[in-house]
C-alpha cells in the first residue's frame, strides 16, 4: 500500500474515484447529466487541483464549490438528499482505502467528511420552502 506523496498520487485518486462515482447507480446520472462528456479531462484537473490544495496546502484551485452544489440541487429540482453525500463519502473512503494509506489519506478522509457536511447544510439553506422559515 502507497502513501499519497505528490500532484500523481492525488490525480490517480481522483481519476479512480469519479470513475466509479460515474458507474454508480445513485450518483452516475447526476454527475454526468451536469458535466458534458468532453469536459470530463477538465473537470478532472479542477478536482486535482482542488484536492492538491486542501492535502498539500498548494494553492491551485479556484473555484465556488459550495456555489456549483447549490446550482446543481436547483437544477434537480432541490432532490440531492444526504443519501448522495453518504454514497459519496463511502466510495471516497472506498477508493483511499484501495489505493492509500497514511497522513494523507486520513486527512482526505477527514476532509471530505467536513465538506459533505458543509455542502448538503449549504445546499438545504438555500432551498427555497427553507428561505420561508427562516
Amino acid at each position: 500500500m502507497d502513501v499519497i506523496k505528490n500532484r500523481n498520487d492525488v490525480s490517480n485518486l481522483v481519476q479512480t474515484f469519479y470513475a466509479k462515482i460515474r458507474k454508480d447507480d445513485l450518483l452516475g446520472e447526476i454527475f454526468n447529466g451536469h458535466i458534458p462528456e468532453d469536459q470530463w479531462a477538465v473537470h478532472l484537473c479542477k478536482l486535482t487541483d482542488f484536492w492538491e490544495t486542501n492535502l498539500f496546502g498548494i494553492v491551485k484551485f479556484k473555484g465556488n464549490p459550495t456555489q456549483k452544489h447549490i446550482n446543481m440541487d436547483a437544477n434537480l429540482h432541490y432532490t440531492i438528499e444526504q443519501k448522495h453525500f453518504g454514497q459519496w463519502l463511502h466510495l471516497w473512503f472506498e477508493t483511499i482505502d484501495e489505493l492509500f494509506e497514511g497522513e494523507y489519506a486520513e486527512k482526505a478522509k477527514n476532509s471530505a467528511r467536513k465538506m459533505a457536511t458543509g455542502q448538503y447544510l449549504s445546499i438545504w439553506h438555500h432551498r427555497p420552502e427553507v428561505k420561508k422559515y427562516k
